[in-house]
């Protein structure tokens, strides 16, 4: 939705769309920490999550990610689709053998491949928020840390990795809940009462 402004015969189209980036940092961020506190060992892989990962973290940041594009932000179109895509794969992948139309991941070694495709791919996007702020490196940073750490634990069969994991993506998601936060209160407010820290 634009609005039009003449300005020396030109046609200027003014962006007067909402900033979908909190919505997707939530939807991310809550989604991350309820995995993780199972990864952590508080409480079983059930339909809380699943729910979660179709409708919040998987819905919610493909929505985020088609209004970034229509705001021409590449990175926050390719980060939210790309993440919202991968919790409907996460919960296809989990629920698709269960209902035996396909074979599982035959064992630790296919989702540590999983998992170390989406490190690397987050490793990369990490190289893009170095021209952003201090609170989206550190989510990427740590996101790219937790899918290495799960993908260490996969391949390992060791535990203890795979709960500090869950441990290490409580922090992920609550800085990415931090940050899509920080920019609702920072906009209704109109200054910065919650620090984003820009480069």
């Amino acid at each position: 939705m634009g609005q039009i402004e003449p300005s020396n015969n030109k046609v200027i189209i003014a962006e007067i769309t909402a900033n979908p980036a909190p919505l997707g940092l939530l939807g991310f961020g809550m989604t991350t920490v309820l995995l993780n506190l199972h990864n952590a060992g508080y409480f079983t892989l059930g339909s809380m999550i699943l729910a979660m990962g179709l409708a919040y973290g998987g819905a919610a940041q493909i929505i985020a990610g088609i209004m970034e594009w229509k705001k021409n932000n590449t990175f926050g179109t390719t980060a939210f689709t790309s993440y919202g895509l991968f919790w409907i794969s996460l919960v296809v992948l989990l629920i698709l053998p269960k209902l035996g139309l396909a074979d599982g991941t035959g064992g630790s070694t296919a989702m540590a491949a999983y998992l170390t495709m989406w490190g690397i791919f987050t490793a990369f996007m990490f190289v893009g928020t170095l021209r952003a702020n201090r609170a989206l490196q550190f989510i990427f940073g740590s996101l790219a840390i937790l899918f290495f750490l799960l993908a260490i634990g996969d391949i390992t069969g060791i535990e203890t990795i795979t709960r500090i994991a869950g441990y290490e993506g409580i922090i992920c998601g609550f800085s990415a809940i931090y940050t899509g936060l920080a920019q609702v209160i920072n906009e209704v407010h109109d200054r910065t009462i919650l620090p984003l820290w820009p480069v």
